[in-house]
């Protein structure tokens, strides 16, 4: 009897212990299934997230050499980002209203302009880049508006941090013409100086480079189109108000006989703190018959810092211009009331703080002084027949911009001219960005 119940129990272990370690088996492969369905749930938000960079806002201002907005002027929300999109739509609009002070009937109010931008990535390292602007609300034979397209290039990411780029694309220059939107600058109007002396928004077609060197450096250079001298008209004011502006070509259809070299080189090794400047150069004549100032070189150099320390958002920007060879053109132009200048140059200076902030809420009052001429010198003419100069305009602004949601500004300000003060006006405006 005895025998028989060891030799039962014997059996019964026996075949337990295979059901036992079937079980151990099952319970660890239900937790390696476990293991891998939750690894493919972070590969998956992983993928997504990667999607979601490679879409993510590449903007215009190609911050390789330009500074991030101020925090209290420019915080244009994240553009519209599709999950697991390539393409992204962003854009930017303002409608701005001027009140002259002493001429009430010059009051104006005006759709300033509305830009549709469009990015498209091919691949994480390629990616298309197009803005289209519209100014004046309309533009026709008739009407003063202006359809443009403000940039479109293609650029490619190498391995080695290296960017290119190919098209029509934003000169690396200023603090403010990559970076232009009306929720990235203060006041109502942008500044004099990156207005007159450096025509925001100023963009050529070429080819272009991009990279760091390390220690907060970073640097940009390129060959481009430049400006078109034959284009000056000397019986128009035009020159007066922007000599770069007059004869710049935006790539239409733009000579290019004559190319232009740029470089730019900013340090952000601070916090809060950029530092930077840019050369550009190129001939102007582009070898045109019978032309008189084909040896005609323009040159622009401009230095800008902006410190951002807590509340406070202080930023300055020298710009210095010279036209050379001018001599022979502007013998033809005796009697016209708009010759070439040889130099024109401006600076400001501004400090803004952010005064309130509450929810969605922000208010930044600043003030802005700026000294600018457009026809600092003119090269030599004979006695009485040459143009004189012009002194220097100066300009103080004392405003504010109200935030009212992420990306939507209100403004307000009062420019006071000192050489004339028939411009002392009161500006009012709106604003967005995304």
């Amino acid at each position: 009897m005895k025998q028989r119940v060891i030799s039962a129990a014997l059996a019964a272990a026996f075949l337990a212990a295979p059901v036992a370690a079937l079980a151990q088996d099952t319970d660890l492969a239900k937790r390696v299934e476990q293991l891998a369905a939750e690894l493919e749930k972070v590969k998956a938000e992983l993928a997504a997230q990667r999607a979601q960079a490679a879409a993510a806002p590449a903007p215009r201002a190609e911050a390789t050499s330009v500074p991030a907005q101020p925090a209290a002027a420019a915080p244009a929300s994240a553009p519209m980002v599709a999950a697991a999109s390539d393409t992204v739509f962003s854009g930017y609009g303002e409608v701005n209203y001027n009140h002259p002070v002493r001429n009430a009937s010059g009051a104006q109010t005006d759709l300033r302009r509305a830009v549709i931008g469009i990015q498209h990535r091919f691949d994480e390292k390629t990616k298309v880049v197009a803005e289209f602007e519209w100014e004046h609300a309309i533009a026709s034979a008739s009407d003063r508006g202006e359809s443009a397209i403000e940039q479109m290039y293609v650029e490619r990411e190498f391995n080695n941090g290296l960017r290119g780029k190919a098209g029509l694309f934003l000169m690396p220059v200023g603090l403010l013409n990559q970076n232009h939107e009306p929720t990235a600058y203060y006041g109502v109007e942008r500044n004099f100086v990156e207005t007159a002396i450096i025509p925001t928004t100023w963009r050529e077609a070429g080819v272009g480079l991009s990279g760091e060197f390390g220690n907060g450096f970073t640097w940009d250079t390129g060959l481009t189109t430049g400006f078109d001298l034959t284009k000056w008209d000397a019986a128009s004011d035009e020159g007066r108000e922007s000599p770069l502006g007059a004869i710049h070509q935006e790539g239409q259809l733009a000579k290019s006989r004559d190319l232009q070299l740029h470089g730019a080189l900013n340090w952000r090794g601070y916090p809060g703190l950029l530092v930077g400047g840019s050369v550009f150069t190129g001939k102007a004549g582009h070898a045109t018959t019978d032309f008189a100032a084909n040896d005609a070189r323009v040159t622009l150099a401009e230095l800008h810092t902006r410190y951002t320390p807590g509340a406070w958002d202080l930023s300055a920007l020298w710009a210095y211009g010279r036209i050379s060879n001018t001599e022979a053109l502007n013998a033809t132009f005796v009697g016209k009331p708009t010759p070439v200048p040889s130099s024109f140059a401006g600076w400001y200076l501004q400090a803004a703080y952010k005064l309130w902030q509450g929810n969605e809420y922000a208010l930044s009052p600043f003030a802005r002084f700026e000294s600018f001429d457009t026809a600092r010198t003119y090269a030599s003419q004979p006695a009485g027949l040459g143009v004189p100069t012009t002194p220097y305009e100066r300009v103080a602004t004392v405003g504010a911009n109200l935030m009212v949601a992420q990306g939507v500004v209100l403004k307000a300000d009062y420019q006071k001219f000192r050489q004339d003060k028939s411009r002392d006006r009161v500006n009012l405006g709106v604003g967005f960005s995304y």
